[in-house]
């Protein structure tokens, strides 16, 4: 056995780690631990940083155990990546190693009030930093989570006065305390992942000044922000003590890799806890006229240029669901809402928006919220099921429909990838949904195969070859529409009257802890 390479993949429903073979870009093994969410009030989504760095080390000496037990040599292992689901805010004491609040997850909506309050002091413009930021405001992006922690969290009021407190996203606070913590740690993010918080200007690659003025965040906190592919320090504990750490990638920078988008133009769709469509668009960025986000593709290297990305981001995919698992209890695993599906064929005009944490792309309507409509005597769970799989497809094909605007040319396929990919039913909806192919790869969860990528490429490792002619995209399954497109325009036209239904269903007022329903 040759050189391998680890990969982190931290994301909002679980944790994995997967140990590659560079030559092939196949899994060698691999383990996976589910992450509890924290909902302390509606509309609140919190996780336990600490849990999640335990449950990296776990999966860390579970997978290096499997290794072990295939005979393979664990100093094979000549580097790691990591993997992270973004904007998801953590900040922590560097003297002690502690958090001090969890981490404020991607989805939480607690920050609508201060969101609503930016844009009305902005004459109503929710666009007005795209030119430096690329994004709108919004609850999604980390700097109106951090500016509710300061403002809220008396333990980070008295850190940052103390010059103790260090804000990062997922990929910061693990880095940080994989390479020493508060003895060696590095406090460090990459190009990806720092365009996600509304801080960090896209053209300059640098922090700014005024937009951290304008949200009122002190820059000391920051992490350091490098390329997505270089050594950013080793590893300090467990089976992997010295290897060095030499890939970053927030995870739907990481799918891009990881799925070969290398060219302008290139595209692919990730179903995960959430719905992300991201097209390779050079190095230039591009504003979106048609409500989706700009933002940084990867830098893979320190001399390397920067790539941007156009991306269509919908909060509820692969999360509505485990919302029937663990809400509604209609199914009892994720694998069972493809045999409920399959059972019915249709909803029967029974339809889904799943606006659990408001609308994201095209709408960024924070007011929003989840309705099921046309319903009948007649609906049971298996249309339900079904139509919670069809409004996945659907704001796909809204994300879709928007960047064909936005680029100026129509997609003829789709490449997907991610845990609904497995789902049969839902790749043959989407195909039919979209009127045109939907092409899945051999390994579905590129995101750690991108991650695994740029670290072992990164200068002073180079076993991953990044050349064109040594890349191997693997076996593809493709999925080809099957219905008739008027059907299919009539089913998503009936949809979204469904969601005009559900916007403007909530304004909130400030309650000193966040925000209430009025």
């Amino acid at each position: 056995m040759g050189p391998l390479v680890g990969a982190i993949d931290q994301g909002t429903s679980s944790s994995r780690f997967l140990i590659f073979n560079p030559k092939t870009a196949k899994v060698v093994a691999q383990h996976q631990v589910e992450i509890q969410q924290k909902l302390p009030k509606e509309g609140w989504v919190e996780e336990d940083p600490k849990e999640i760095l335990y449950s990296v080390f776990e999966c860390i000496e579970k997978t290096c155990d499997k290794l072990k037990q295939l005979k393979i040599d664990i100093s094979n292992v000549k580097a790691v990546g990591v993997s992270n689901q973004r904007e998801t805010t953590i900040v922590w004491d560097k003297t002690t190693g502690i958090p001090l609040y969890n981490a404020i997850v991607w989805l939480d909506l607690r920050t609508q009030s201060t969101v609503e309050k930016l844009i009305s002091n902005a004459k109503n413009d929710k666009n007005i930093l795209q030119a430096k930021t690329g994004l709108p405001i919004s609850t999604y992006f980390s700097a109106v989570k951090l500016r509710w922690l300061l403002d809220n969290v008396d333990q980070v009021k008295k850190a940052v006065a103390d010059g103790r407190a260090m804000f990062g996203t997922v990929d910061s606070w693990l880095i940080w305390c994989l390479t020493g913590a508060h003895d060696t740690g590095v406090h460090c993010t990459d190009v990806t992942n720092a365009s996600r918080t509304m801080l960090f200007n896209i053209n300059t690659l640098k922090w700014d000044p005024e937009l951290c003025q304008f949200f009122d965040i002190p820059m000391n906190i920051l992490p350091e922000v490098r390329s997505s592919s270089e050594i950013y320090g080793l590893m300090k504990c467990g089976a992997l003590i010295s290897v060095p750490i030499s890939g970053c990638l927030g995870d739907q920078s990481a799918a891009l890799v990881g799925q070969m988008c290398f060219k302008p133009g290139q595209s692919k769709n990730t179903y995960g806890t959430g719905c992300f469509l991201l097209s390779n668009t050079g190095e230039k960025p591009v504003m979106s006229k048609h409500g989706l986000l700009t933002t940084l593709a990867y830098k893979l290297g320190k001399d390397k240029p920067a790539i941007y990305a156009l991306e269509g981001s919908v909060a509820i995919g692969g999360a509505v669901i485990r919302w029937l698992r663990d809400n509604l209890h209609i199914i009892s695993s994720a694998a069972e809402v493809e045999k409920l599906a399959a059972s019915v064929g249709s909803s029967y005009g029974c339809y889904f928006v799943p606006a659990f944490s408001g609308l994201y792309a095209p709408y960024w309507d924070t007011s929003a919220r989840g309705i099921i409509c046309g319903l009948t005597q007649y609906t049971n769970r298996n249309h339900i099921a079904y139509a919670a799989l069809e409004a996945v497809a659907f704001q796909t094909r809204e994300l879709l429909e928007a960047m064909n605007k936005d680029a100026g040319i129509n997609q003829t396929s789709l490449q997907v990838d991610g845990g609904m990919t497995t789902n049969k039913i839902m790749m043959q909806l989407q195909s039919d949904v979209l009127g045109i192919p939907v092409v899945k790869p051999a390994l579905a969860e590129t995101t750690a195969l991108g991650a695994a990528m740029a670290a072992g490429a990164a200068d002073g490792i180079g076993v991953w070859s990044l050349a064109p002619s040594d890349l191997s995209t693997g076996v593809h399954e493709t999925f080809e529409p099957q219905i008739d497109p008027v059907e299919s325009n009539k089913r998503f036209a009936r949809w979204k009257l469904a969601v005009q239904k559900s916007m403007g269903w909530v304004k909130t007022e400030p309650d000193g802890n966040g925000t209430v329903e009025s």
